[in-house]
């Protein structure tokens, strides 16, 4: 059990961790490729200013491209550095007329892409361009006329290649990071789960001891539950030895000590069924069912009569399980008892037997009162109680159904219940057939 849990808390952690080294590693990535561009854009945008100084005389005289200008100052007083300068190898520029003609171009042919009347920045493939318009210096800014275009081209090759290198160092690094995560990890989850495993000892231990105490302290109940009631009932067979007034207290200290006894050994039998090995099948013979749930039907049948209840047999078939005849007993017994107590007059109660498999289903169903929604799941608890309509009887123990689970439970199989308001329940005890 913890081994499992030691491992989910493991993957949670490194799920944790994968995720959170995921993000840096793509924020990362994103901010140095935002910021590579943006230099190259700068970069660009420099180059496009230069050589747009150059578009009038290129105009006028397209050899003049490969003329070098100096440097000087522009209107702004500005130095203005010329394009030579600053074009690198994998950069080309473009002069075009305001009819987007091409008047001249250096450097290496990167795209044959038209060019874009808006000045704007784009990529296509691995050719980021740079668009620019030049307009008639020396004018007022309402009057200034087209000239032309300047565009920069430039090769992402080399930025692609740096920017690749880094997700592949960021990789690497996510790796290393992640195995030694990896090993504090398991660390880690090893010491965090040392304290649950010491409580789940501890309280393993007690709930040992206590189920031990319970069946220890019901045994060493017994004896004077049993002296209690040997005394009350030699009492009550001498009639004329009680005062009148005392007959209404022995009955009530009869009916108490009834009530208590019965209690007694439902508590004792269910700490035996904690306490001792579940897998003693060693002595269990082949049940006949069919015949058990008979006698079962003729011992009660008085108690449905007094009731005006029909308690029927439906689909009885031969059907062995192998296990405890008088477990299998009391099982049905307190499934029938339940039954009973729970129907009303003119009510039906129907025993039959259904078979899945390697399984036999044996079904308990009445037309009760029935079972709220939210109650369902909680009925097989011990000393559980619903609302007034579903309180245990005076002379029960509030243990039939909790002893029912634990004994079909022992025996492999299981209950299963449905239930409706005002309709009935039905009670499925699944089985294991006998080999």
């Amino acid at each position: 059990m913890f081994r499992a849990l030691h491992w989910r808390l493991l993957i949670s952690y490194l799920s944790v961790m994968v995720t959170i080294l995921g993000i840096f590693t793509l924020a990362v990535y994103q901010f140095v490729a935002y910021n590579l561009y943006q230099k190259t854009d700068r970069q660009m945008l420099g180059l496009a200013d230069a050589a747009a100084h150059s578009l009038s005389k290129i105009r006028a005289d397209r050899t003049a491209i490969s003329r070098q200008m100096p440097r000087s100052f522009d209107d702004d007083g500005d130095l203005d550095i010329p394009w030579q300068d600053l074009r690198e190898n994998h950069q080309s520029v473009e002069w075009y007329d305001a009819n987007r003609q091409l008047l001249g171009k250096v450097g290496k042919p990167l795209t044959s892409i038209p060019l874009a009347a808006n000045s704007y920045i784009s990529q296509q493939g691995q050719i980021r361009a740079l668009t620019i318009r030049v307009y008639e210096e020396k004018q007022s800014r309402a009057k200034q006329e087209l000239q032309g275009y300047i565009r920069v081209l430039e090769s992402t090759e080399e930025l692609a290649e740096e920017l690749d290198r880094l997700l592949l160092g960021l990789g690497v690094a996510g790796i290393i990071a992640l195995s030694l995560t990896g090993v504090g990890g398991l660390w880690l989850t090893r010491q965090s789960i040392k304290p649950i495993q010491l409580s789940f000892q501890q309280l393993k231990q007690l709930n040992q001891q206590l189920k031990q105490f319970t069946a220890d302290a019901s045994h060493e109940l017994r004896s004077p539950l049993a002296a209690i009631k040997t005394s009350t009932q030699v009492m009550m067979t001498h009639p004329e030895r009680i005062h009148p007034a005392d007959v209404d207290k022995l009955d009530a200290i009869a009916s108490a000590t009834q009530q208590m006894t019965c209690l007694v050994e439902d508590l004792l039998f269910l700490a035996r069924t904690d306490v001792t090995e579940t897998n003693l099948t060693q002595e269990w013979r082949a049940i006949p069912i069919d015949e058990l749930l008979e006698d079962l039907v003729d011992f009660l049948s008085p108690q449905a009569q007094a009731k005006e209840i029909t308690l029927k047999l439906d689909s009885l078939k031969e059907v062995f399980v192998k296990g405890d005849a008088f477990q299998l007993g009391r099982l049905f017994s307190n499934l029938l008892e339940n039954a009973l107590q729970y129907t009303p007059s003119s009510g039906t109660v129907t025993i039959s037997i259904a078979s899945q498999d390697k399984f036999v289903v044996i079904s308990v169903e009445d037309t009760g009162i029935g079972i709220a929604p939210e109650y369902v799941p909680l009925v097989f608890h011990r000393f559980w109680r619903a609302d007034k309509a579903r309180t245990y009887r005076e002379d029960g123990s509030g243990l039939g159904l909790a002893i029912a689970q634990a004994i079909a439970q022992r025996h492999g199989g299981e209950i299963v219940l449905s239930s409706q308001i005002g309709v009935g329940s039905c009670f499925g005890v699944r089985l294991p057939i006998a080999a």
